[in-house]
């Protein structure tokens, strides 16, 4: 099936063997999260970078790049490297200065369903496994939609619930409902889960991210596909039930009108 032409470069490199690598990068995320999130970042450029030349015809050389949800910046050397403005927006204090990365003059703390960020003043605004942990998920897409400016690109990346990584660490579990599988985790660590269902990680739906899409006024819906799948199996978006379950993390990309 051919790709618009928003996707076309990113499919070409959604292979088999970048799946196989990244899912064995998420095992880390907890023990290891420079190895998880150097991995990530690296890939998150890829597909912003690919994902912006297929939409402009231009790379993000000069560009002013908006991650929501920053954290402590991971993702800063590899969007500085291509070029672009690198703007994190964290809301925890904490997450900001978990890693010794230098981002003084740089990062904004701020919520994402209230970006403290002028109207149409960025290229780019992004968000990587953020949307599961906010309570108002969509209001935080109008407020990246908002923050773009026309023509600029708004990419939202986000954990389906009923995906085996819906419950982050505390498993497969959260099949049987988030509070069970908090319970559980603290039960065997003998401490609460980082990822606190009800307060910091919530149940989102892949056919929500779809219907929001597709109604925003604000932008234009050039793609939705599976982040971290190879290209063969992106049709799984299409399927109701089937992609809650099986699509994992959901990309839409959309244009600010």
């Amino acid at each position: 099936m051919s790709q618009p032409p928003v996707t076309r470069r990113f499919a070409a490199r959604a292979t088999l063997s970048r799946s196989v690598r990244l899912l064995s990068d998420f095992r880390f995320e907890q023990s290891d999260p420079d190895r998880f999130y150097g991995a990530l970042a690296a890939d998150s450029v890829h597909l912003i970078e690919d994902l912006h030349r297929g939409a402009t015809g231009s790379d993000l050389s000069g560009t002013v790049v908006l991650d929501v949800g920053g954290g402590p910046g991971y993702f800063a050397d590899g969007f500085r490297a291509v070029g672009a403005t690198y703007l994190p927006v964290e809301p925890d204090p904490t997450e900001m200065h978990a890693r010794d990365i230098d981002l003084s003059g740089v990062a904004v703390r701020g919520s994402g369903m209230a970006l403290p960020i002028r109207t149409g003043s960025v290229d780019v605004c992004f968000s990587s496994n953020v949307a599961e942990h906010v309570p108002q998920p969509w209001q935080m897409a109008d407020e990246m939609l908002r923050v773009t400016k026309p023509g600029g690109l708004m990419v939202l990346s986000y954990t389906l619930w009923w995906g085996p990584f819906g419950g982050h660490e505390t498993g497969r579990w959260h099949y049987l409902g988030g509070e069970r599988a908090a319970r559980r985790y603290r039960r065997k660590t003998g401490h609460e889960p980082k990822n606190r269902f009800g307060r910091s990680l919530f149940a989102v739906h892949c056919g929500e991210g779809l219907r929001w899409a597709r109604s925003t006024t604000d932008g234009e819906l050039l793609a939705a596909f599976p982040r971290y799948h190879p290209r063969w199996a992106w049709w799984m978006v299409r399927v109701p039930v089937l992609r809650e379950l099986l699509v994992s993390n959901l990309v839409v990309v959309l244009r600010r009108r």
